[in-house]
């Protein structure tokens, strides 16, 4: 939404601007607009910004907001003709309110250890979210070894020895038998190669995460625009498939449910977390508490200090932020 708010401005603002340059020896008035339709991003970037500091959110939104109101009270000086320097005197005053907030209201003693408490605590709940969805793919796996592969392979020995003993006697039932057991043991194969893919995709360490993700949607039916931008040394290898395995289960919904008929995936990193949005055009409504997909995804992301935010509201567009810490892994040979 921000996006399009901001694609809205721009385009009031260049038809302002083409409308003053339609008229020659005008005052230039299209500055008056441009500061209406630039300070309510200034101001929502700025408390953010602020909101970003560490122990210090208060004064780090008043700082930000202020340095937004000196940028106005400049815009303005300018404006009317730059003459007597009175911006001096609210900057001043912002300077003094920002010191008496810093002297009235200082760090308060343990905040930043109350701060690791709570972070020692969430972390130890998403690694026992962790354990627990360890231990249902570990039955799973379980249970797929054994009603899949290993009856395969149960019925693979019994043919081979049904067809040994009637090698001699009946060479065509031999035949059928060893044909047979050839069949089932493809598909024994089959399935043990399905249930490789579930637990570490094969393609990740054949093509690394980008070549994994453009194979991922080269069969899905809507159209996916991929943008990838990977630390030089690429990911660890428990980073990359949580990574990789939160983009499948995206992309899934989206075939799914959202109807779209446009969805993209931008992935970039900074010096010290991995940003990836996954979105689409459809209609909406996706919600992580109504479904085990998207949630298993933020448990899975948690084990990593990660997190998952969805914006999607009736009528959409759906987007899908995941952040997560990452450090360079080691170049892979």
């Amino acid at each position: 939404m921000t996006w399009r708010l901001a694609a809205l401005a721009t385009t009031v603002g260049v038809m302002v601007l083409l409308i003053w340059a339609l008229t020659p020896g005008s005052y230039y008035w299209p500055g008056w607009i441009w500061l209406g339709l630039l300070i309510p991003f200034a101001v929502v970037k700025s408390v953010r910004m602020g909101l970003r500091v560490p122990g210090r959110r208060a004064l780090g939104v008043q700082f930000w907001v202020s340095a937004v109101v000196l940028g106005v009270l400049i815009w303005v000086w300018l404006m009317a003709g730059a003459g007597y320097p009175w911006p001096l005197w609210p900057l001043l005053g912002l300077v003094l309110a920002l010191v008496t907030h810093a002297l009235l209201f200082p760090p308060r003693a343990g905040a930043r250890e109350k701060e690791l408490a709570e972070r020692v605590g969430a972390l130890t709940q998403s690694r026992r979210s962790v354990l627990e969805i360890q231990e249902l793919e570990l039955r799973r796996v379980e249970r797929d070894l054994h009603d899949g592969a290993q009856a395969r392979l149960v019925s693979l020995g019994i043919s081979l020895g049904l067809a040994e003993k009637m090698m001699e006697a009946d060479p065509a039932q031999a035949k059928r038998l060893l044909t047979d057991a050839r069949t089932s043991a493809g598909a024994a194969l089959s399935d043990l190669r399905s249930l490789v893919r579930g637990i570490h995709p094969p393609v990740l360490a054949d093509r690394g995460l980008e070549g994994a993700i453009r194979a991922l949607i080269v069969t899905v039916p809507t159209p996916v625009e991929v943008t990838v931008d990977l630390p030089p040394g690429g990911l660890a290898d428990p980073l990359e498939s949580a990574v990789y395995f939160a983009v499948a289960e995206s992309i899934a919904n989206v075939v799914k449910h959202s109807q779209a008929r446009h969805a993209w995936i931008r992935i970039e990193h900074t010096a010290e977390t991995l940003c990836v949005v996954i979105g689409d055009d459809g209609c909406g409504g996706a919600d992580p508490e109504r479904g085990t997909g998207l949630s298993g995804v933020a448990n899975r992301l948690a084990a990593f200090d990660g997190t998952l935010s969805v914006v999607s509201p009736h009528g959409g567009p759906t987007v899908l932020r995941v952040e997560v810490p990452c450090e360079q892994s080691s170049q892979k040979t």
